[in-house]
């Protein structure tokens, strides 16, 4: 079931959980306890890929978090951070100056208690550095021992090839689901082509594909998803549409919407791993036992037939 990540000896699970919900910066109903057992949760459910960032949480909670709960078992776990965003004043801020990136390196070292990353990202390109400068950067966190393998986040084929170039990447890191599928025409086929894995966010695009809110949610107004085209409008109607015949082939083979949605996903050729993220037990639990069963190829062909009738989307992407 473990998958390589790039070309390096570290092998992944094709599900990872992606650390940022439990934060709360962005998500409602978030509290520590619920946090800290999630992450207990994932491990337990088989989950060994666990995705994290300087800027998860205003103070790097979420680094702290891992460090608590799994430090036990890191020699049985592969952990990715990144570099390059901050909070200011309450927003995030970019920088990918090569001082910026190992003084964030080496806090999230500190916040994760451990002597090296499996994994680190640039987590998105900042357009007043030369991305070969951020690179290089990272290349020379390598050579110190304090990382294993370079990662890219949230970049374009030629920036992808730029960081590439400076110091080889393992690993790039876009959204990605049934309805976001941007990469496949661009992004996917180069990392396919130079044996970098692409990890992909945001497979149930917020929660939307885990098919649990119904035509008539009524979003908190502190709900980060409001901001986003696909959560309103004729837009949140089409993808209703689209989500009923998600649930009717759910009702057919007898799971969950969510797990169909992540093993479609999973399945996808190029795809190394998909960060779910979660802030309870019983959701990461869920999610991760979409890795114990396949589609048939019938199946994910219907699916795709479901897709391509949803049509075009209206999308904003954004770092995560």
């Amino acid at each position: 079931m473990l998958r390589p990540l790039g070309k390096t000896n570290v092998r992944v699970t094709p599900l990872g959980m992606g650390c940022w919900p439990i934060t709360g910066i962005t998500s409602i109903d978030v509290n520590e306890s619920d946090s800290l057992a999630t992450l207990k949760s994932a491990f337990d459910s088989g989950i060994n890929f666990f995705d994290t960032a300087y800027c998860y949480g205003f103070e790097g909670e979420s680094e702290q978090m891992i460090a608590r709960v799994l430090g036990s078992d890191r020699d049985k776990i592969v952990l990715a951070t990144k570099g390059g965003i901050h909070w200011e004043s309450g927003k995030q801020a970019r920088c990918g100056r090569p001082d910026t990136l190992r003084r964030e390196c080496d806090e999230s070292l500190r916040r994760l208690k451990i002597d090296r990353v499996e994994l680190y990202y640039l987590h998105a390109p900042d357009p007043n550095v030369p991305i070969a400068e951020s690179a290089g950067a990272i290349g020379e966190l390598i050579q110190q021992g304090k990382v294993l393998s370079a990662g890219l986040s949230n970049a374009s084929v030629e920036q992808l090839a730029a960081f590439h170039e400076a110091c080889p990447l393992a690993a790039y890191q876009p959204h990605f689901n049934m309805l976001q599928r941007e990469i496949e025409d661009s992004q996917l086929p180069w990392c396919v082509e130079h044996g970098v894995s692409v990890i992909v966010y945001w497979p149930l695009m917020k929660g939307l594909l885990a098919g649990h809110l119904p035509r008539d949610y009524v979003f908190d107004p502190k709900d980060g998803r409001r901001k986003y085209p696909m959560f309103s409008g004729d837009e949140w109607q089409k993808n209703q549409d689209f989500l009923d015949h998600l649930r009717e082939l759910a009702a057919k083979i007898d799971k969950p919407v969510s797990q169909i949605v992540l093993n479609w996903t999973i399945q996808r050729a190029g795809i190394t791993s998909a960060l779910c993220g979660a802030k309870r037990p019983h959701q990461i639990q869920q999610n991760a036992e979409a890795m114990s069963w396949s589609l048939t190829a019938d199946q994910i062909a219907h699916i795709n037939a479901a897709i391509a009738a949803r049509g075009p989307i209206i999308s904003k992407a954004a770092v995560t």
